[in-house]
């Protein structure tokens, strides 16, 4: 464990930090007068609460079905708030960011393709891509395309955006290829070739979120009875976005989540991968070692490939991109492709716990092991 001279796990400082006050408004909290506007999650406790944060606010930014609203207030009307015993938690509306590295394979090794020639290829499953948005007219994506929402809109400088979740940026294009492009002999095929993709769009075209746009994407998934809401992006601790988590997590939703690229530290899983409702993935590279940039701690769960992963792009086109952002994806395509078998919410994250692949690191580092589709199919994948 990654410790500092206190004693104190980066964990710990990561949720501590993300949980105190601050603000993403033109204005810091820190630096705020009384009287400017910052914008904050508020949890509550009771209609009591709820009635506080909304009175308080100047502007309601959104409201949850769970006990959380965002809200844009007064500096001055912060300290009360967080006062108050009718409060669960105020927190800054911070943001958190697409996990991906620009450095240079995946299908293969997880024996992806051995599952299809098995015709275990997701069909009738649906697994949403929770990230930048996906390319509306992609050739190896169209096909496979199902319902979409926007969070936060695509932006018309950066993308071309057909649909408010298009993708501005490629970095949920490029998950969304590697969970479930089309086995159409062109470009690249996913994990789950024949699953629904959903776009849910929470990050904008700098790949940059806030907590309550995240929140908001992950309820949506929740309320549509998906089966895997994948999430290549990370940061600090947010409490709105584990109610929403939580909300998720209670309606069925399995959870798949990008570890981090924090390199060489050894507890420093990101949220949301760090909660316990959702499964952590870390990256390997192609020699099966760990990638130099991935995070790790006793929260993953399974690794699958993130170095170099060849997959879609924006504009119709293709990239070569790194970070566990990558091997997220491959890991929400076998959940996506078991749930539409069959198997059920827990039984899915079990199997693909006892049939990943040891590949002899530790358990920080790869969890239960390598993911392994075929096998999670009871199918022999031969030598590795």
């Amino acid at each position: 464990m990654l410790e500092n001279s206190a004693g104190v796990s980066r964990r710990d400082v990561l949720k501590a930090t993300a949980g105190s006050i601050a603000t993403v408004s033109a204005t810091g909290l820190a630096a705020a007068k009384p009287e400017d506007t910052v914008e904050i999650n508020v949890g509550f406790k009771s209609d009591r609460g709820r009635s506080a944060a909304l009175d308080a606010a100047e502007d309601v930014v959104r409201k949850f079905p769970f006990d959380a609203v965002t809200i844009r207030a007064p500096k001055k009307a912060v300290t009360g708030l967080e006062n108050s015993p009718q409060i669960r938690y105020v927190e800054e509306n911070g943001e958190m960011h697409a996990l991906a590295q620009t450095l240079p394979w995946g299908i293969d090794r997880v024996d992806a393709e051995i599952a299809h020639n098995n015709g275990d290829t997701g069909w009738g499953g649906d697994v949403a891509i929770i990230d930048t948005g996906i390319d509306s007219d992609h050739p190896d994506l169209q096909g496979n395309l199902g319902t979409g929402y926007a969070a936060t809109s695509c932006s018309y400088w950066y993308g071309d955006c057909r649909y408010a979740w298009d993708d501005d940026n490629g970095h949920g294009t490029h998950c969304a290829g590697i969970a479930g492009a089309i086995d159409n002999s062109e470009g690249v095929v996913g994990v789950a070739p024949d699953i629904t993709l959903h776009a849910v769009k929470v990050l904008n075209y700098n790949g940059g979120g806030s907590y309550s746009d995240i929140a908001d994407g992950i309820r949506w998934v929740a309320d549509q009875g998906y089966d895997v809401g994948s999430l290549s992006l990370g940061g600090g601790y947010s409490s709105a976005v584990y109610d929403a988590v939580q909300y998720a997590y209670n309606r069925g939703v399995t959870l798949v989540a990008a570890a981090g690229n924090d390199g060489s530290c050894t507890d420093c899983v990101s949220y949301p991968a760090a909660h316990s409702e959702v499964i952590a993935v870390s990256a390997t590279s192609s020699d099966d070692s760990f990638a130099s940039f991935s995070s790790q701690g006793p929260e993953i769960e399974l690794a699958a490939p993130g170095e170099s992963i060849y997959s879609t792009y924006t504009g119709g086109g293709y990239d070569t991109l790194s970070g566990t952002s990558m091997a997220c994806p491959h890991v929400s395509g076998a959940a996506g492709a078991l749930r539409a078998a069959g198997y059920g919410h827990g039984s899915a994250r079990s199997r693909l716990r006892n049939t990943a692949e040891n590949i002899g690191l530790s358990s920080n580092r790869q969890g239960y092991g390598l993911l392994d589709v075929a096998s999670a199919f009871g199918h022999w994948s031969g030598d590795n």
